[in-house]
């Protein structure tokens, strides 16, 4: 009894520590993927015609969500800058009172960019989701992500699995407690994200018939 429990804990102690070698291995190999391609300064990044936006709630816990404004501002801040000419905002709509897109979009609107410039995602549930969409069903291969860093890494690795040409733009991320909270989840999101692409090669939950993304003459302020 006590050498097959001895086994069962050896067995447990040698998963647990793979798990955590690979969450470790996942995240590396996910940052290196998206190395020298995330830009934090309006003027150094390049002109894309869209941007696409990934989602989170607008407010968390009753309190505004700092990751959401910020993205709002960094995809307002490319717009009007002539960086991008068009967004694409994808977002969770799972449920009839709970809609990321058209939060998004009423928030760009409000910082100057014009509605007819702004396409909403719908079925963005995750980032796996966002990424994917934004080529199968709008018709994206070459584009801007907007996110917080630790965030773009993944859906710059999900975009270059897909053979997609895709820079980031760094939105403001948390610091302090707020921002290893965040970045400790991560972790355990790359190794997921490895998983799905890397071994289950797993879809979106929808697609759909193509949309156009529509966008404004390149260079037109």
């Amino acid at each position: 009894m006590k050498k097959a429990f001895l086994l069962v804990l050896f067995g447990l102690l040698f998963l647990g520590a793979a798990v955590v070698a690979f969450a470790i291995w996942a995240d590396g190999h996910v940052a290196a993927r998206a190395a020298g391609r995330i830009f934090d300064s309006i003027d150094g990044i390049p002109h894309r015609e869209v941007a696409l936006v990934l989602g989170t709630s607008k407010y968390s816990n009753g309190r505004l969500n700092s990751f959401y404004t910020a993205r709002i501002r960094a995809a307002a801040e490319l717009y009007n800058a002539g960086k991008v000419d068009g967004i694409l905002v994808s977002g969770d709509n799972g449920r009839e009172d709970y809609n990321e897109p058209a939060q998004m979009k009423e928030d760009l609107v409000a910082l100057g960019v014009p509605a007819e410039y702004i396409t909403a995602d719908y079925a963005g549930f995750r980032t796996l989701d966002s990424i994917y969409r934004a080529e199968e069903v709008f018709g994206l291969q070459t584009y801007t992500v907007v996110s917080q860093p630790f965030h773009l890494e993944r859906a710059l690795y999900l975009a270059g699995q897909r053979g997609q040409d895709v820079i980031g733009y760094a939105a403001y991320g948390p610091a302090g407690y707020w921002g290893r909270r965040v970045r400790a989840r991560e972790v355990l999101a790359r190794a997921l994200a490895v998983l799905d692409v890397e071994v289950l090669r797993r879809e979106p939950r929808f697609l759909g018939e193509p949309v156009y993304v529509n966008r404004r003459a390149s260079g037109s302020l």
